[in-house]
């Protein structure tokens, strides 16, 4: 007599039912990852053509953006302006105002002076940077960047944020100098190279050093804005000394955000531009302005953080120039537009080539219907060196 065969137990029909549906999940999870690894996880960062250097018709400019305060985009609203205006204006007006001024300007840098994100205002570090760098980034011009005193309020640390920086399309931003304790971070030094067939094509013409200039301390139970260190401030003097070895020594320019306690007395002394609000600096004098007349190379600082100053004004030889607030949602005042710093620097026409650098100028553009061109001065005129050409 034969024996019926046995049915399968239910627990064995849920246990093949579970293998079959963890075998599904796993094939949907291991698709899913091509499909996203196909753009991520072998992402390579585009990275601009380096040295820089001047362009065939001997000019060099560079846009300026200070404060652009970003926060989430279009849901972030403007600080400071009309009512009528109100309505509509977000980040996405900022954004707009910095592809316009790539557009009007074609800049060979564009340097970020701080205050990058408003960080109480951006939920995602990382998302906010990319869309506050994404006009920069699509344009494929080289742009460098430092952090203000409220970059770090969002999800990352001032390390973290430079590191982040430094990697992003077309950034040469830097961490710091390489086999050098230092203070802060983003503290380096770019070289701009002459022109391409001039003798000066392989040698740097132009300096720009980069300086964290902190966020908030604490001195003797005051709270104040961070200032220069002494340890930065050796690097500085360090890089310019090996700099300034060469054939003609080149000129140099500085950005950092929080201005020095010397910056204040301008107000008294003379300006080009708008004085509107108190330099807003720390009750520490670290000595940058002395370092900076010692090394000699420095011809002109760039500042950012005071939003409603504009102007540039000369101390013992080095001029000092604010960027103006340039982001919607960082504060201002109503009716007083929006604006970036542009600096044109030129070298001197040998008989036959390029030679060194022979004037550096300045102006601002407004974020108004025409992009106004405002305050344009010469803020250094040099030789240019000696013409080789005999």
């Amino acid at each position: 007599m034969s024996r019926r065969p046995s049915r399968p137990a239910l627990s064995d029909l849920l246990l093949l039912l579970l293998i079959l549906l963890f075998s599904l999940l796993l094939s949907f999870l291991f698709w899913k990852a091509i499909e996203v690894g196909a753009d991520s996880a072998v992402r390579v960062k585009k990275s601009a053509e380096l040295p820089l250097r001047f362009r065939y018709d001997g000019t060099f400019k560079i846009l300026q953006v200070a404060d652009m305060h970003f926060g989430n985009g279009a849901v972030t609203r403007c600080r400071d302006v009309f009512p009528s205006e109100s309505a509509r204006c977000s980040d996405l007006n900022t954004t707009q105002f910095l592809r316009r001024m790539i557009e009007a300007e074609k800049p060979d840098l564009v340097a970020f002076t701080g205050d990058n994100i408003f960080g109480t205002s951006a939920t995602d570090a990382a998302e906010s940077l990319f869309q506050v760098f994404r006009p920069a980034m699509e344009s494929r011009i080289p742009w460098a960047a430092i952090l203000g005193n409220h970059d770090q309020e969002s999800t990352m640390t001032r390390g973290e944020l430079m590191s982040f920086i430094s990697l992003m399309d077309y950034s040469i931003s830097q961490l710091n100098p390489p086999s050098f304790k230092i203070d802060g971070f983003g503290n380096y030094d770019i070289r701009v190279h002459g022109a391409f067939s001039s003798e000066m094509a392989n040698t740097s013409v132009l300096n720009l050093y980069f300086l964290d200039s902190g966020d908030r301390a604490m001195v003797g139970g005051v709270r104040t804005y961070g200032w220069i260190r002494e340890s930065q401030l050796a690097w500085l003097r360090t890089a310019s000394q090996k700099l300034q070895q060469g054939i003609f020594p080149a000129p140099a320019l500085s950005f950092f955000h929080i201005p020095i306690p010397e910056v204040r007395n301008l107000w008294y002394t003379g300006f080009v531009g708008k004085y509107q609000e108190a330099v807003a600096c720390s009750i520490v004098n670290s000595g940058v302005l002395k370092s900076l007349v010692s090394m000699g190379d420095v011809k002109a600082v760039f500042l950012g953080h005071d939003h409603l100053n504009d102007f540039c004004g000369n101390i013992d030889g080095i001029w000092f120039c604010y960027g103006g607030g340039f982001g919607y949602h960082g504060y201002g005042r109503a009716g007083w537009p929006r604006r970036g710093r542009v600096i044109s620097v030129q070298l001197r026409k040998g008989k036959k080539e390029w030679m060194g650098v022979e004037t550096i100028r300045t102006w601002k553009r407004l974020d108004d219907g025409n992009l106004s061109k405002i305050d344009e001065q010469v803020i250094w005129s040099g030789g240019g060196g000696e013409d080789l050409d005999h």
